[in-house]
């Protein structure tokens, strides 16, 4: 299919696919076809349709402004706070399927108001791709988030919301309702971390009376890697990644009573982000980053 709107860049596809893509007036839209699912991202909101796609572009070009308008009337940004929601995203280079939640979570990554966290896997490296950023550290921290959820396996791509919500697949509308029903939420713990030359201070007060026992992380990541890929289901594909996990660790544990203090050490220029997270892949109640 062909056309000749100057914004248009693409084609409609079974897989993954931009049919839409317009810069007009500082207006941005973008729209993706993916099986039998419509995405779209227009002005910091993700837009999601399903069920049957008309191939005619002339066609749905009215309705997909008519859709746009719609959803856009009806959403609310998630509003920006000092306690920030962890969107945790499981993931692999030798995943077909991971690339949109790849892309969802490079638009997660430059806003405030969300820790966006890329965790790489090593499960899928048997079928011919070796993730340079797989981690079997991070197979284990999503293992046991299933555990606690009473699941026998684990998947990509995958999203967890602030240790508690868990969805699969790249299903933008339902990643930004979760994340705005987290961000509504009162912060039952107040961080604050700073940091001097190389030794990182972290210090905590519990706002609720409940809310340890608690495990305090720490973790760096790189932002932004791309990849060109020359072996398994992705190959031949140059991907762009962000946010990606690297170094994390278990600093200690706090009761969540007396007021936290403590120190840990930090080199280089990477963002650090320290994780308050209820014991055994509990919620997460707390977290900080410094860029």
């Amino acid at each position: 299919m062909t056309h000749r709107d100057p914004c248009f860049n693409g084609n409609l596809g079974e897989r993954v696919e931009i049919v839409y893509h317009c810069m007009q007036s500082a207006e941005f839209l973008t729209l993706w076809v993916f099986q039998e699912t419509l995405i779209g991202y227009y002005r910091g909101h993700w837009l999601q349709v399903e069920g049957s796609i008309n191939p005619v572009w002339n066609h749905m070009k009215p309705l997909l402004f008519l859709i746009t308008a719609l959803i856009l009337a009806a959403a609310q940004p998630a509003a920006a706070q000092q306690n920030p929601v962890v969107v945790e995203l499981y993931t692999s280079q030798g995943c077909s399927s991971c690339p949109p939640a790849d892309a969802i979570l490079q638009e997660l990554a430059a806003r405030e108001d969300v820790i966006a966290l890329a965790l790489h896997v090593d499960y899928w490296d048997y079928i011919g791709w070796q993730d340079p950023f797989g981690d079997a550290a991070h197979v284990s921290r999503q293992k046991a988030y299933a555990a606690r959820a009473g699941r026998r396996s684990v998947y990509t791509p995958q999203m967890i919301v602030q240790g508690e919500t868990d969805i699969v697949g790249a299903k933008p509308m339902k990643l930004m309702q979760a994340i705005s029903a987290h961000a509504q939420r009162p912060a039952p713990i107040k961080l604050t971390v700073s940091r001097a030359g190389d030794t990182l201070q972290i210090d905590a007060v519990a706002q609720q009376a409940s809310a340890g026992p608690v495990t305090v992380h720490m973790l760096r990541y790189e932002p932004q890697e791309t990849t060109v890929i020359e072996r398994g289901e992705n190959r031949g594909k140059t991907l762009d990644y962000s946010n990606i996990v690297e170094g994390w660790q278990v600093l200690g544990q706090w009761d969540g009573a007396a007021a936290l203090s403590m120190t840990a050490p930090v080199s280089g220029e990477k963002p650090v982000v320290v994780i308050l997270q209820g014991a055994d892949a509990g919620p997460i109640l707390a977290a900080a980053r410094l860029r």
